[in-house]
């Protein structure tokens, strides 16, 4: 058997930048290496979502060299890492710990596979392609979202069975906008924030579109058309909510697997975790105990 090699930073950020290259992340998002040393060694990775205190904490108790997160550390720039700032403390533990960071946030989710290939692989949904195509991509296999297909059709209320038991468990769990016994014979995905998609969704002909973040007048918007247009009145749209957290924590598992893979080939010694440490910021959930009938209008 081969002696195995340990990689440096840079040979580990290569091959990481060729799963994601940063040319495909959306202009407004900050992706890439946040920080490290490139001719440090790596012997440990951490995949997590978040890049918050307990999960450098994690790394740091972990022994990681390298901290990948799908979220950045600063979207909009700051100018000031003082410790005494709750995003300052990070990077000042990641430095006095030797652990990089390392982002891929939206070239993940246009990736093949991406984000929401994880999604709808942990919902054993079969994915036929995208919802939002790379025009970049002459095989049309990238790209933001994905359509895809049930082996059987599901009410939607089994639907969001599934995805209650098969993310991970959230405060939140499955909101449901529609009808819960309509059927769904396709259904789209997206990680993450997902009601800026509406139309492209309504264009692709599914039955349900599962994602995160869905705000109130989005979908109420996207109720009024389906009652509206005669078309979408014998198949409405039915709306499936998840927390943002759990919508995207899949695809950590899967970024895990694949560096697995690099890493084999290359011949690197080389340990790769994925972080169960909850950080989707709800913590509980109270569930109601009238129904809109039954309580009247607020004075």
């Amino acid at each position: 058997m081969p002696r195995q090699s340990v990689p440096r930073l840079s040979e580990v950020i290569a091959a990481l930048e060729n799963l994601w290259p940063a040319e495909r992340a959306e202009s407004w998002d900050a992706v890439g290496t946040v920080v490290g040393d490139p001719d440090q060694d790596v012997t440990r990775v951490l995949f997590a979502v978040d890049p918050v205190q307990d999960i450098v904490d994690e790394a740091v108790k972990l022994g990681a060299d390298l901290l990948v997160t799908h979220h950045p550390l600063y979207l909009r720039g700051t100018t000031t890492v003082a410790a005494s700032t709750f995003k300052g403390r990070v990077v000042h533990t990641l430095i006095k710990h030797d652990i990089a960071l390392h982002v891929a946030h939206t070239n993940a989710d246009r990736a093949d596979p991406g984000v929401s290939d994880a999604l709808a692989g942990a919902l054993d949904l079969r994915v036929v392609g995208p919802l939002v195509p790379d025009p970049t991509d002459p095989q049309g296999r990238r790209g933001l979202g994905r359509i895809c297909e049930l082996d059987h059709p599901l009410t939607v209320r089994e639907l969001a069975a599934r995805a209650a038991e098969r993310l991970p468990a959230t405060a939140q769990g499955i909101r449901v906008a529609g009808d819960p016994e309509a059927l769904v014979h396709r259904v789209a995905v997206s990680g993450g924030s997902g009601d800026g998609l509406f139309d492209d969704v309504r264009a692709a002909g599914v039955d349900a579109f599962l994602t995160a973040d869905l705000r109130h007048h989005p979908v109420s918007e996207a109720r009024a058309q389906n009652s509206q247009n005669p078309q979408n009145s014998q198949n409405p749209l039915a709306l499936l909510d998840a927390a943002h957290w759990a919508t995207e924590w899949p695809w950590c598992e899967l970024a895990a697997a694949q560096l697995d893979e690099i890493s084999d080939r290359e011949g690197w010694d080389l340990r790769v975790h994925v972080s169960k440490t909850v950080t989707d910021p709800w913590t509980a959930h109270a569930a109601s105990t009238t129904t809109p009938d039954s309580m009247g209008a607020p004075n």
